[in-house]
């Protein structure tokens, strides 16, 4: 078994803020020259998180306002007592959304689904 440890810099605009990081993770396959398997994306940082959907402009929108509806920003939280920054809400999205994911591929493809290759 063959295990190749990779990672991925980016910035994001805070929240509520999705990336795509569909074509690093292609990419990422692609030179490692492995054909079959399963890749590991983690997330680190207790307010980030991880998570697959159609990535387009409606469903992101779908998305944020969910999150929105679930865990509202403006809501007050206990954790905001304890370190007095206000981001109790990310951390509950993050913990609701999870730090990793686990992507089978075939041929060098990750199985994402219809039309994911």
């Amino acid at each position: 078994m063959k295990i190749i440890t990779e990672k991925i810099t980016l910035e994001t605009k805070g929240n509520p803020d999705l990336v795509n990081i569909t074509q690093s993770v292609k990419e990422f396959i692609k030179s490692s020259g492995l054909k079959k398997g399963n890749v590991t994306v983690f997330v680190v940082g207790s307010t980030a998180g991880i998570t697959t959907f159609e990535y387009e402009p409606a469903l992101i929108k779908d998305m944020q306002e969910l999150y929105e509806r679930l865990i509202p920003e403006k809501t007050h939280y206990h954790h905001d007592n304890t370190w007095a920054d206000a981001n109790g809400f990310s951390h509950l999205r993050a913990a609701l959304q999870g730090p990793s994911l686990v992507i089978p591929f075939e041929d060098g493809n990750l199985l994402l689904g219809t039309g994911s290759t």
